[in-house]
């Protein structure tokens, strides 16, 4: 009985899965926001924008495949904290880049390039927080995801203010990485699609101690991490350093180090127990989380549609529009007029 319920909901998450992806424009699962699709193009203040970035975008991940990552967890960092307004970008001695948890940050040299190439063709038409959307939409869509419609329109912010970082701990539970996701309006299928952008890119030892040395306290790794993973990465992090070591840097998906592609590894390490993060290992201990993550292992096409939605509900979250914030000339200056 218990076997025909699993495979009975196995069915329904890959029916949801299709009903909600049939759409990657999201009409009925993307909150209505003010923004809409090919926004530059109808006001015709800057109509070829889109190719304009995607060009800019090619020709660098053709040279540097980081970057790929590096721009989605910029967007992460930008949409979780006031919302999708590019103040992630903002220069200052308390901005939001400058907080602890944003210390590894990369990319905005590459946003600043496409802001540039952008101005000298639409002087002060496109926003920083819509190229980064759509920067982010097109090198992720290099990496293997599915490209999607975006929607435009969104205005950038005037206040970058770290303190107001709150970004969890990699080491959270799943019931707290449950409730930062519905706090910003994501549900439970969003948060197990965008975890899944932990296929590639890499995090410091410090993230994962607890995990390998001194799981929730109890002096012992964490039960949940397959034996013969801890005992390889703590070869890479021990549990003190010496005098002038570096700290060491690991792959979150070993199976794709430097191949910087998306595919189903992440979700089969999640089930066998070799998640590097304790965020993503925690998928296996929720019913739902476990389920979704056993449907994106079987049919990585699933998450490729589910992806499409999930980013575009993300890059709705608290966005500015109409008479709301600015289009900065400069991405990590607020207009002084």
């Amino acid at each position: 009985m218990r076997r025909e319920w699993y495979w009975i909901a196995f069915v329904l998450v890959s029916v949801v899965l299709a009903i909600m992806s049939s759409s990657v424009d999201g009409a009925i699962t993307v909150p209505p926001s003010g923004l809409i699709r090919k926004f530059y193009k109808l006001n015709k203040k800057c109509p070829d924008v889109e190719e304009y970035i995607k060009h800019q975008v090619k020709e660098f991940w053709i040279k540097d495949k980081t970057i790929t990552p590096k721009l989605l967890r910029l967007l992460y960092s930008d949409c979780f904290v006031s919302g999708c307004d590019a103040s992630i970008l903002l220069d200052g001695p308390r901005s939001e880049k400058r907080a602890p948890q944003n210390a590894r940050l990369g990319g905005f040299a590459f946003i600043d390039l496409i802001k540039e190439v952008v101005e000298k063709r639409c002087p002060g038409a496109v926003s920083c927080a819509d190229i980064l959307v759509l920067a982010t939409r097109d090198a992720v869509h290099l990496a293997g995801a599915p490209s999607y419609p975006v929607r435009t329109g969104r205005k950038d912010g005037v206040v970058s203010n770290a303190a107001a970082v709150d970004l969890p701990s990699p080491s959270i539970s799943l019931e707290a990485s449950l409730s930062h996701f519905r706090s910003k309006g994501l549900d439970v299928l969003d948060m197990t699609t965008l975890l899944g952008a932990h296929t590639m890119g890499s995090t410091r030892c410090r993230y994962i101690l607890d995990r390998l040395y001194n799981f929730n306290g109890t002096r012992r790794p964490d039960p949940n991490m397959d034996p013969s993973l801890v005992t390889e990465l703590r070869k890479k992090c021990p549990s003190k350093k010496k005098k002038g070591q570096p700290e060491g840097l690991v792959y979150l998906n070993p199976e794709n180090t430097s191949k910087y592609r998306f595919n189903n590894t992440y979700y089969s390490r999640v089930l066998r127990k070799s998640a590097v993060l304790g965020v993503d290992q925690q998928l296996l201990l929720g019913q739902d989380t476990k389920l979704i993550s056993q449907e994106f292992d079987a049919g990585f096409e699933d998450w490729r549609k589910s992806w499409a939605l999930s980013m575009n509900r993300m890059a709705n979250i608290g966005v500015l529009t109409g008479e709301k914030g600015q289009i900065r000339r400069h991405c990590r200056f607020v207009n002084k007029d």
